[in-house]
């Protein structure tokens, strides 16, 4: 590969490092489209992407992803089913002088008669700024060099909007456990490319490292060969110590392992925790069942999931803030993922936590769901009806429904409960937080439209 840091001249040659001192990561890198895992969905039997790498028709694109995902992988596949060359960069490092010795290179070989394209992948994109990415711009535009862009932002965001509309995005998707795993193995299973000769490794400690490498392949490849390394060396003295445990796992990971199910007793024991202590209104043992769901490779998507329900379950319009603030932490799981999004999850905790506590809303509607499973379903009064059409109108559907809009104060004392259910009261609302003033406007309600009735004073008043 051609240096890109030389910006006169032809670029020198490179020292080779021997293939058997490179880094496990390095080695184990996909030979071909078959060896990558995890991205079926853009690499799939007869996917765009997979067709055009095959065909060696490249074309420029921005691959979205977390680390370790695949997207030099990718990049580096594109350029040798094209026969292309390949210029690699960070977008840290490299600035304009440097974009422009790489489409200086482009231009020799085309100019030189060989026709031979350019394969430019830019690590960390969304790190140029405007004008660096400006840059670029002429040489994709007229095809001089196909770029592949990689970025764990998201790059809707943080790439040019000119630059994008020349390239294809695509996202690349963590890695699950047994991906990872499946790589693990590979590289203990392909002595010629992985970890030749002894320690073997325990399944428990395989486990391990799939598990807390976070969906990253790099970092689980070089963990696995660091506890190889360090086995290897003690059995030199301990033939019997000639296996990577658990113990050798996390030293080489700088991790402990947590005993975590993510489907078992302790999946449904530590999220029932955080729920009573979120509800309990405690947020260390809060944070500390998020930090030991979160260091145990639990799926932040569930976590974000259970905020969302106890927002309304045990927080509810005490502070309706509390919804809004557990759905951003949602989406923000989504557009940023693991491990970023943790803060999110975090913020959410806190807030969650410390909110005042109202499960009103929750009860009302189990009080309202067991008057319907005991009563059936109750009839539609007709000035409730739909009048949309005016065949409803004809058959006297929404006649006499008095619109609150027209009347003082916008309330009017028509009753709106079906006639079995008329008088019936399921909403209770409490004296804490913001509900209090609910409760105050909701008696108001009740004395406006129909006189007093029991129960109508506030709670707490």
């Amino acid at each position: 590969m051609e240096q890109l840091f030389q910006t006169d001249g032809p670029a020198p040659a490179r020292t080779p490092v021997p293939a058997s001192e490179r880094p496990l990561a390095v080695r184990m890198r996909p030979a071909s489209l078959d060896e990558v895992v995890g991205q079926e969905h853009l690499l799939g039997e007869g996917s765009a992407l997979r067709r055009a790498i095959e065909e060696g028709r490249p074309h420029s694109m921005v691959l979205y992803g977390p680390p370790g995902a695949g997207k030099t992988t990718i990049a580096r596949l594109l350029a040798a089913h094209a026969d292309a060359a390949f210029e690699e960069a960070s977008a840290v490092e490299a600035g304009r002088a440097e974009v422009r010795a790489v489409i200086a290179r482009a231009e020799e070989r085309y100019g030189g008669g060989a026709g031979r394209g350019t394969i430019f992948f830019l690590d960390e994109i969304h790190r140029f700024n405007k004008a660096q990415q400006d840059a670029l711009l002429p040489a994709v535009e007229e095809g001089l060099v196909t770029l592949v862009g990689a970025t764990t932002e998201n790059p809707y965001f943080e790439v040019n909007s000119a630059l994008l509309s020349r390239a294809q995005v695509y996202e690349l998707r963590g890695l699950a456990d047994e991906h990872v795993r499946a790589l693990l193995e590979r590289a203990l299973a392909v002595p010629e490319r992985g970890i030749s000769g002894p320690p073997s490794v325990d399944d428990v400690a395989l486990a391990f490292l799939a598990a807390r490498s976070g969906g990253d392949a790099r970092a689980a490849l070089s963990a696995l060969e660091l506890a190889c390394a360090t086995v290897a060396a003690r059995s030199e003295s301990d033939p019997e110590a000639a296996e990577v445990t658990l113990a050798d796992a996390e030293d080489a990971m700088q991790r402990k392992a947590v005993l975590y199910d993510k489907g078992g007793d302790r999946h449904y024991d530590t999220i029932s925790a955080w729920i009573k202590a979120t509800r309990g209104s405690d947020p260390d043992a809060s944070l500390l069942y998020l930090a030991t769901m979160l260091e145990g490779g639990e799926d932040a998507r569930f976590i974000a999931r259970r905020m969302v329900i106890l927002a309304s379950e045990d927080v509810g319009n005490a502070d309706p803030r509390a919804l809004e603030i557990a759905v951003a932490a949602a989406h923000a799981v989504e557009h940023v993922g693991l491990p970023e999004c943790a803060h999110n999850l975090a913020q959410a905790t806190v807030y969650l936590a410390l909110a005042p506590k109202s499960n009103a809303s929750h009860r009302a509607l189990a009080a309202a769901r067991a008057w319907v499973r005991e009563h059936g379903t109750p009839a539609v009064p007709g000035p409730l009806r739909s009048a949309g059409h005016p065949g409803e109108r004809k058959l006297g559907h929404g006649v006499g429904y008095e619109y609150p809009h027209d009347l003082p104060g916008a309330l009017s004392d028509q009753e709106l409960m079906p006639p079995e259910a008329a008088g019936e009261r399921f909403l209770e609302l409490s004296d804490r937080g913001e509900e209090r003033a609910l409760a105050e406007r909701l008696a108001q309600i009740h004395r406006d439209r129909a006189g007093p009735r029991p129960g109508d004073e506030p709670a707490g008043g």
